[in-house]
């Protein structure tokens, strides 16, 4: 990146200025007042992730976590492996990424949300960085790293459901890490300048589809409407010299992406799960099936579209559109700029309303609730109010002639949603230590138990943000209490209402 430090003599600065709007003698560079004001502002969302991750250390296992933790413990990667790819699902990446953390029992899901949040900070830092660098603009220090927090924080913690998509390690590795993952392997393609870096990029986008087609369904199909939009679009949206690469790029991806997906569907562990729950093609495409998706995906949009926070994706947008220059002042034509958006619109639309279809003989109309199961598509829905938001504060910058007013309306937005953000957290963090209290408790209750000898003991829920726990519905649904039963060895538990050490 370059940066102008105020008052320093540059020969090259009227080629690099060329095309920009004339500043009066003796105004400051937007270089000068942003070097550290960006990345002193990239502290507040930063700020409320390393808080959030800090709450994770009250993290306590649930719902399909019960299950996972005594096949590791008693049969290490190969008894995941095989649950997921004969039993369950067929998904073994999900096998592998469950296995990693499962394997450090409590702990694991204890540091989970620490890993996991520098694993999409760094994603998305490194993906802003190389298209920035790639459009040949160069921006103030701060600024790709306030774009890629605000993006994270907004990602995993404007959800309905933070708990499930940030917190519930099952759930976040194969709806909330899933399309990080996938997005990962652009960056490559954006940073590949010579022949060598291309047919990196070529293997490491197979690679990545391979590994997400056999995690997610949803992420996978989300990802294969962006390569193919991208694919019949890229005579309009990309430069003629990259074009051929992009083409190949986008070909090699929908391979990678389908070669999981058979991977995964021909398993026996799919075929269990589809003959179990009546979710065969015939059944996802039945007209009461394609009905019923359609009005599910028309509830979601309603809820995505009127949740005021993800206004700080297009903030962020406005910022890195405002502060970025190109040498020669160059722009793209405002014809283009329309069909960029219609298509990124279209792309959400498409990936939504399938990503809904494909999980809606699962869970029928309760894929409304199902929270978790939108962040496949959403982040395609966030990347799209980024990129508008970074054409509006060009825009913007071009007829104020600065970008001053832009930048700061810009913070002023993204403090604000970081401030929603954070106050929702704050009673999250309160659940989760009270739980965390009683957990630890009755964990210890029935460990001494079982090492005394008992084969049957109480158990009382500790349930937090809807998560599945053995006898929820007032006693009536019994799973996963085997499983329970399973991870203290015991034979079976019970039942009570009232904690068994009190």
């Amino acid at each position: 990146m370059v940066v102008d430090g105020p008052g320093t003599a540059d020969p090259q600065r009227s080629a690099r200025t060329a095309g920009e709007p004339r500043r009066k003698q003796g105004a400051p560079s937007p270089r000068s007042w942003t070097e550290h004001w960006a990345a002193i502002c990239s502290l507040v969302p930063l700020g409320l992730l390393a808080a959030a991750m800090w709450f994770g250390r009250w993290v306590r296992p649930s719902g399909d976590d019960w299950c996972f933790l005594p096949v590791v413990r008693d049969g290490g990667l190969v008894a995941m492996l095989d649950k997921f790819y004969v039993h369950d699902n067929g998904r073994v990446a999900n096998a592998l990424l469950v296995w990693a953390y499962a394997r450090f029992g409590v702990p694991g899901h204890q540091w989970f949300a620490l890993v996991s949040g520098l694993v999409v900070l760094g994603v998305l830092w490194a993906l802003v960085l190389a298209a920035v660098r790639r459009a040949g603009a160069t921006v103030p220090p701060g600024v790709p790293l306030l774009v890629a927090s605000m993006v994270t924080v907004l990602f995993l913690f404007a959800s309905p459901n933070t708990y499930k998509t940030f917190y519930w390690p099952a759930a976040s590795v194969s709806h909330t890490l899933a399309p990080v993952l996938a997005a990962a392997a652009v960056i490559p393609l954006l940073r590949a300048r010579t022949r060598a870096a291309e047919v990196v990029s070529l293997v490491v986008v197979l690679l990545v589809g391979v590994f997400v087609g056999t995690l997610s369904e949803e992420t996978t199909v989300a990802a294969l409407v962006l390569l193919v939009g991208v694919l019949l679009l890229s005579r309009w949206i990309v430069p003629l010299p990259r074009r051929r690469h992009v083409r190949i790029w986008c070909l090699t991806g929908t391979a990678g992406a389908v070669i999981g997906s058979l991977v995964l569907a021909t398993s026996p562990g799919s075929r269990n799960r589809r003959d179990g729950r009546d979710a065969g093609l015939a059944s996802m495409l039945g007209p009461e099936s394609l009905r019923g998706a359609a009005k599910s995906f028309a509830h979601i949009l309603e809820a995505l579209l009127t949740s005021w926070p993800y206004l700080g994706a297009v903030a962020a947008g406005i910022l890195l559109g405002a502060l970025a220059t190109r040498p020669g002042g160059g722009t793209t034509p405002p014809v283009k700029h329309l069909l960029l958006v219609g298509a990124g619109f279209l792309a959400f639309l498409v990936s939504g309303y399938l990503c809904t279809l494909a999980a809606y003989p699962v869970f029928g109309p309760g894929v409304v609730a199902s929270t978790r199961l939108w962040n496949d598509f959403l982040f395609v829905y966030i990347g799209l109010l980024l990129g508008a938001g970074v054409l509006l504060g060009h825009h913007l910058r071009r007829r104020m002639h600065s970008a001053v007013v832009p930048a700061v309306a810009g913070t002023a937005v993204c403090g604000l949603v970081c401030l929603s953000l954070a106050l929702s957290l704050a009673p999250l963090e309160d659940t989760m230590r009270v739980r965390a209290r009683q957990w630890d408790r009755q964990d210890q209750w029935l460990r001494a138990g079982a090492a005394g000898g008992a084969r049957e003991l109480p158990y009382r829920p500790t349930s937090i943000s809807k998560m599945t726990e053995p006898f929820g519905r007032g006693g009536q649904r019994t799973w996963p209490s085997g499983c329970v039963a399973r991870y203290y060895h015991l034979e079976r538990i019970t039942h009570t209402r009232t904690f068994p050490w009190q």
